[in-house]
């Protein structure tokens, strides 16, 4: 074990590493340290390291995802942070798109900018459309405004100019005369964070990127240098919200790419799955403790996006959050987690989520203070999970806790037991999710019947064929190692980097050498990122134009085919194509245009590696759980010949399987769980 590789995922409730090795991989979950996260990463990297009987200094590379990004933004606990912009553009942050993301609720409030009004700097200058200089920066008003968001105390600076994504030289100015100053300021320049057109999303993901970006670089060096004090001497490498590995210098640099570092992983792992299996229509399924994810794989890759919105804070309405503009995987996220808070409404309606007990205090069960029922204990009170076996047996469950807070609760204000009380909030999320998934496939034109399901984090596997039968699909994949799925993904992933430039081209006039050049000048900063991760390894190219019909208001990812002749014959095509995959029809004699471009290096994919797993054997009983309503085997116990019908539990230490009565369940040649209808009980 020469050779290792170690992957840390740090999720809203666990923290989930992987070791693997070219024969062997072990596993570990503990509960994430929200005041100090780097502190559960390294006691899970010393325990993960004793159980292996490995020397820390034969791990060659560690592979990182984190929701720190995102926890900081929906907290509002990031750095104090000035936005310098353009005169006249200071309250865009406020202004939006002037639109309502719900226009019938007359209580309807936009959540608070990240940088209130009296520290949003306006400064005199003005760059046209062209790139032209319209109103020149003098020094003076540099000057001006660096002593201003000093008085401010900024923390970290955010400088947005209007039209920067055409020209960045007035932004580089004022940097550069920041950095004089105040050396140690961090700066998030927009033509650099996000340099394309849409003046509010580029200021919106400018600002978000500075927010993050002190806490965030700490953070990074703080595990970084932990990492080393173990005697880990490897890299540290960051995943990115758009399913790549990134260095930490870029990590540090553009943290907003982060923000769904740990969905991607999960959508990666699905995705090579999905590969392996030759599966061409899969719905992959993350649910941790905190959140669950459902992302559509076609052809074994997933939809990509360059648009997000982060913080919901209006009854988790889109439009109510801060959009940025980064390269993500697309994905629907719901708060549906493990411990995601149930409680009845003033109807008299159960409501599940998207509040939850996370960590700190946890459900009921982990007996650690948590007061409020959740998804985790109905499942603890359903007998459903195992005391002694949950989390590796790293956090003994306590049964009476859970069916204590859903009796008084739930179950008295409803007039129902504990049981039925649970059994309610298990539908309820169970729905809540099958109408996300519904949702996300209408908008990008998808069926659903049909699918495959790929079901992994921590509590996936328990509702995975439920969720399954509401959506019409027959056959469900629990991976091994699902309990940790998203950080397997990391170890499947490539060393990645995109690039993205606004240029808006008309494609029946398309200038295809200034394109080309376009492209070097993407490719070369994207190297600079790549080439010291992978040496002289291979490194596969892919350009995307997003388009649309002249006069729509949104675009679509169009993949540039490579090597054409003609780049105006070759964009139409692609993009009627693209266009008549998602809406089914095209629009005859239509003008067709492009706003933006991005470009990716990618290296190569890792292999899934044929390995065992580590976990100790357990007797195959129900032993520990509470009032079992199935029989009890575990996950080594299932085989490839004969069937198990349900209802029974397949228990491992990082999560338990659910299969009901009219399911049985098989292993295949990979050693996945394979849970199918059976004959006549077709969803």
């Amino acid at each position: 074990m020469s050779r290792l590789r170690l992957a840390v995922d740090i999720g809203g409730t666990f923290t989930d590493i992987v070791l693997a090795g070219e024969a062997q991989w072990h596993t570990h979950k503990l509960l994430t340290t929200h005041t100090n996260p780097a502190s559960a990463v390294l006691e899970g990297v010393r325990h993960i390291l004793a159980l292996a009987k490995v020397k820390s200094s034969s791990v060659a590379v560690v592979l990182h995802g984190t929701t720190l990004a995102t926890n900081a933004l929906i907290e509002r606990k990031g750095a104090r942070t000035v936005l310098i912009t353009t005169e006249g553009h200071r309250d865009v942050l406020e202004i939006g798109l002037e639109n309502r993301f719900d226009q019938y609720d007359v209580f309807m409030r936009r959540p608070a900018p990240l940088v209130p009004r009296e520290r949003r700097i306006t400064v005199r200058e003005r760059i046209s459309a062209t790139g032209g200089v319209l109103l020149p920066l003098t020094s003076a008003e540099v000057e001006r405004v660096i002593d201003a968001a000093i008085h401010c105390q900024a923390e970290s600076v955010a400088v947005g100019l209007l039209h920067a994504w055409r020209s960045p030289r007035h932004e580089e100015a004022i940097a550069a005369a920041l950095r004089s100053r105040v050396p140690t300021m961090p700066i998030s320049l927009s033509s650099e964070v996000c340099p394309e057109i849409r003046e509010y999303e580029r200021l919106s993901t400018t600002v978000a990127n500075a927010f993050v970006q002190p806490l965030m670089a700490a953070y990074l060096n703080e595990l970084q240098a932990g990492l080393r004090e173990t005697g880990i001497a490897g890299p540290l490498l960051v995943m990115t919200s758009g399913g790549g590995l990134t260095s930490l210098e870029a990590a540090a640099t553009f943290p907003v790419r982060l923000i769904e570092s740990g969905p991607a992983g999960g959508a990666m792992l699905a995705a090579a799955l999905a590969r392996r299996s030759e599966l061409s229509r899969v719905l992959a399924f993350d649910m941790g403790g905190t959140t669950a994810k459902l992302t559509l794989i076609d052809d074994g890759e997933p939809e990509w996006s360059r648009t997000f919105e982060v913080a919901r804070a209006w009854k988790f309405r889109k439009g109510s959050g801060m959009p940025v503009r980064i390269p993500v995987i697309e994905l629907v996220e719901i708060g549906a987690g493990g411990g995601s808070i149930a409680q009845v409404d003033r109807l008299g309606r159960i409501q599940v989520g998207p509040e939850s007990a996370g960590s700190e205090p946890g459900p009921a069960a982990y007996h650690r203070g948590g007061v409020e029922p959740t998804v985790t204990d109905a499942d603890v009170v359903l007998g459903r999970l195992s005391p002694e076996r949950f989390a590796g047996g790293s956090i003994t469950l306590a049964p009476d806790q859970s069916t204590h807070v859903i009796e008084a609760r739930l179950g008295r204000p409803l007039g129902v037991d504990a049981r039925t009380a649970a059994q309610g909030i298990i539908d309820t999320v169970d729905e809540h999710m099958a109408a996300a998934a519904r949702n996300h496939a209408g908008e990008w034109g998808r069926d659903l019947t049909g699918r495959t399901l790929i079901a992994f984090g921590g509590s996936a596997p328990l509702h995975a064929v439920d969720l399954a039968i509401r959506l019409g699909i027959n056959t469900a994949i629990i991976p091994v190692s699902a309990g940790v799925g998203s950080a397997v993904g990391f170890l499947l992933s490539p060393t990645a980097f995109e690039v993205v430039r606004s240029r808006h081209v008309l494609v029946d006039e398309a200038d295809q050498a200034g394109l080309l050049e376009l492209f070097e000048r993407m490719r070369a900063e994207a190297l600079d990122v790549v080439r010291p991760l992978v040496g002289d390894g291979r490194l596969r190219e892919t350009r995307r134009a997003w388009m649309r019909y002249v006069g729509q208001g949104h675009e679509i990812p169009v993949t540039i085919p490579d090597g054409v002749d003609n780049l105006s014959v070759s964009l139409t095509a692609a993009f009627l194509a693209a266009y008549a995959a998602i809406y089914g029809r095209v629009i005859p004699g239509q003008s067709i245009e492009a706003l933006s471009w991005t470009l990716a290096l990618v290296g190569e994919t890792p292999v899934i590696p044929d390995v065992s797993m580590s976990a100790a054997a357990h007797p195959a009983s129900g032993s520990g759980l509470r009032k079992p309503v199935t029989g009890v085997v575990e996950r080594s116990a299932v085989g490839r010949s004969h069937p198990l019908e349900g209802p029974i539990l397949v228990v491992e230490d990082q999560t338990t399987t659910v299969v009901p009565q009219g399911w049985q369940v098989t292993a295949d040649e990979f050693g996945q769980l394979v849970l199918m209808a059976n004959a006549g009980r077709k969803t």
